[in-house]
């Protein structure tokens, strides 16, 4: 089935292009053309002038509608997934905290079978973030599954469940250099996340293969003083490895905006994408967070006690509009931080991540004030969503 989206102002990875239209064939991009022509045989969808844009990717996520992946069953999956697509996330990458390998198996095997029976499935891979942390960093993490990485644990699971595309892990543990070592081996993203590390610790991480810093700014030190001296933070070692990305929870609260905006102009557009970190209470009525220690407040999730935050409300459109209308960022490279950047830093750009002929057909459309008026995913409208 044809569909064509046209009179539209469309991002392609050569910038806009107005009055522009994007040509689906069933779960495809077909085209991407400078005019608006009505191609024959096609349904047409007048975008009377709003930006069409390439879907949002999610590589950090905990869950939404009311369900965490921590769960693993197919149902907290599915309502998860389906909230977070009718906010513009067209591809996601599910996230588990610091869980056990019981709890590690049960949501590989969700994962694993949901995208071997669906291929136009949003789901692209799992994502662990620990739980191979620093305790003293552990934030909203379940500090009584935090652990040393230990070969004899994660060696076997890297080989059981391809699905894994993603652990994060901090530098300075005892093993976490042959850890990082091992999953990049594999061809598993290895990212710097609850940590103490200084440069040494970070040089090393990115020499043993760590690539990434996972919510960049939050559950790590800055420059920091040890009696009389100063020492360098993780922070300012991940500038300093120019070629190190960074994913930043954009919601305006867990990074301020005028750091938002730092980041961005220090890291680039090309080293920076936007994350939710959202929890199940995201797109969701609920007020009662999966993890009890967790309360809602200030329209973001904390640690009952206000020791930490942990964990975002956020959908990937408020994103958006978060570091366009308040961190200044130039909505063409807002937009490109959550598709294009999150795309190659997990290696799916080949068929995600920008608006071109032969890759999957993930398009959002926004309006003049940036709310969301359309998500299809696959070339499929997603229910809910016509504004348009």
């Amino acid at each position: 089935m044809l569909t064509q989206i046209v009179n539209a102002k469309v991002l392609t990875p050569q910038g806009w292009i107005e009055n522009g239209s994007v040509l689906m064939d069933g779960n495809k991009i077909a085209d991407v053309m400078n005019n608006s022509q009505p191609v024959e045989g096609a349904e047409i969808v007048d975008a009377k002038g709003n930006v069409v844009a390439p879907g949002g990717i999610e590589i950090h996520v905990h869950g939404g509608g009311g369900r965490d992946f921590m769960e693993g069953t197919e149902e907290a999956f599915k309502v998860a997934v389906d909230a977070h697509l009718k906010h513009g996330t067209t591809a996601i990458f599910p996230t588990l905290s610091s869980s056990t390998v019981p709890m590690i198996e049960a949501a590989a095997e969700t994962c694993t079978k949901i995208m071997n029976e669906d291929p136009n499935t949003p789901i692209l891979g799992l994502h662990l973030e620990g739980h191979y942390l620093n305790m003293a960093m552990a934030g909203g993490q379940l500090p009584e599954n935090i652990k040393n990485p230990d070969p004899a644990e994660y060696e076997p699971i890297i080989n059981k469940w391809p699905c894994i595309k993603r652990w994060d892990a901090a530098p300075e543990l005892p093993g976490a250099v042959e850890f990082g070592k091992f999953i990049t081996s594999k061809g598993v993203l290895a990212s710097i996340a609850h940590t103490q590390a200084e440069y040494k610790d970070v040089k090393a991480g990115w020499e043993a293969g760590f690539t990434h810093a996972t919510h960049f700014y939050n559950a790590m030190t800055g420059v920091h003083k040890r009696r009389e001296f100063k020492y360098e933070g993780t922070i300012e070692s991940i500038y300093l490895h120019d070629d190190m990305t960074v994913e930043l929870v954009a919601d305006g609260i867990h990074v301020p905006p005028a750091m938002l905006k730092m980041v961005y102009k220090i890291k680039g557009v090309e080293r920076t994408c936007a994350i939710t970190d959202a929890l199940a209470v995201a797109a969701s009525d609920s007020q009662t967070a999966f993890d009890p220690r967790v309360i809602i407040e200030d329209g973001v999730c904390k640690l009952s006690d206000r020791s930490a935050l942990a964990g975002s409300i956020a959908t990937m459109d408020r994103l958006i509009r978060t570091m366009v209308q308040q961190a200044e960022i130039p909505l063409n490279d807002a937009l490109r931080m959550i598709s294009e950047t999150p795309a190659k830093i997990m290696k799916v750009y080949d068929r995600k991540g920008s608006l071109e002929k032969g890759k999957d057909a993930d398009v959002i459309m926004l309006d003049e004030n940036l709310e969301l008026c359309g998500v299809w995913s696959m070339g499929k409208l997603v229910d809910g969503t016509r504004k348009f």
